[in-house]
């Protein structure tokens, strides 16, 4: 029988053991909204599922100081992620009425990032977001990424290789699309697995404590914490 954990455990997955889980891929159906007519019925899809998987991806820019516009805004419910070119169709109105829309849970990870991204694009009030990073806390998860956080629930890996790719190319590859989807959806998946109260943290393999905290060297702040 497991020993009971010390009062000040926290979970946390060291680099190396992350590195060795198999990865994760998203089974769902992938739909990549490139135009007006094909965006309106995709969020009354949406706004029908309820529950939504929330992230954006922006062309990488290896200037310093030069920050590129959103590209894609990834909007998933369980079954089908739906990938907005922001940069062939822009943040039009009825995107923006549906990131203001407080009926519709979204679930996305460091969403200020997000938002303050945005908001370069148009102003907007974001209704109805939860951030995991704030979320996982009370489930005694120290780890902010969004691929440690996974990793910890489900054993499995979420690759970033597609992360610095351009995200405005003409055509988005099988390997981005995946990619990009599985980032919406690894949101709802871990929302759900600790929503249902199904989790129990002192029974996790990856336990620490605080003299023994192995992400202390290899974690950072900012937006790389999205990763």
């Amino acid at each position: 029988m497991a020993s009971t954990p010390r009062p000040d455990f926290f979970l946390s997955i060291p680099k190396q053991q992350l590195a060795s889980l198999p990865p994760a891929k998203f089974g769902g159906r992938i739909v990549v909204v490139d135009s007006r007519e094909l965006a309106l019925p995709a969020l009354e899809h949406l706004r029908n599922a309820g529950l939504i998987g929330f992230d954006t991806e922006t062309r990488p820019s290896f200037k310093k100081g030069t920050l590129n516009e959103v590209s894609l805004m990834q909007l998933s419910d369980h079954d089908v992620c739906y990938l907005f070119r922001i940069n062939r169709i822009g943040f039009f109105p009825e995107l923006i009425s549906f990131l203001e829309d407080d009926t519709v849970t979204k679930v996305g990870l460091s969403v200020h990032d997000d938002f303050h991204n945005l908001h370069r694009l148009a102003s907007f009030e974001p209704r109805g977001f939860i951030d995991l990073q704030g979320f996982v806390k009370q489930f005694r998860i120290a780890d902010n990424s969004l691929s440690r956080i996974f990793a910890i629930l489900f054993g499995q890996r979420i690759s970033k290789g597609q992360r610095l790719t351009n995200w405005e190319a003409e055509h988005l590859s099988e390997a981005q699309q995946a990619y990009a989807s599985l980032d919406a959806f690894a949101c709802i998946k871990i929302y759900d697995c600790l929503h249902s109260g199904k989790f129990i943290p002192a029974d996790s393999p990856y336990i620490q404590y605080p003299e023994t905290d192995p992400a202390s060297d290899d974690q950072s702040s900012g937006s790389a914490l999205k990763q």
